[in-house]
């Protein structure tokens, strides 16, 4: 399974974003799909997921409201939808694949977003 993430760039404050997670080797909807971020000199954390089947969905409380999550099956992709971001959401954005979010068995390269004006 290798998974690839883009999207990221450079963006003002209030702009946005669309992250993307693009699957080979499996099926994505076989498995919880998470977007984690690392902001510098802090720890790594969960910002959303989309399980499989119904696609239920996780945001953190800090991007609650601005950020949304799908999942393209036909394209074997899921996409993470960034609205007015803010120079905290700033970090290396990764996506990750298993049957527990909160413990992947897969991780891709990571997206680097930067909020700054």
């Amino acid at each position: 399974v290798q998974l690839q993430a883009s999207g990221g760039g450079l963006v003002q404050p209030g702009g946005s974003l669309r992250l993307s997670c693009a699957a080979s080797g499996t099926t994505l909807d076989r498995y919880a799909i998470a977007w984690f971020r690392q902001a510098p000199g802090k720890e790594r954390e969960g910002v959303s997921c989309i399980s499989p089947g119904e696609g239920g969905t996780y945001f953190a409380d800090s991007v609650k409201g601005r950020f949304t999550i799908s999942r393209d099956n036909a394209k074997n992709t899921v996409y993470l939808q960034m609205n007015n971001l803010r120079p905290d959401d700033t970090g290396i954005y990764y996506c990750a694949a298993g049957t527990d979010w909160k413990r992947p068995d897969y991780w891709g390269q990571g997206t680097l977003v930067t909020v700054s004006s």
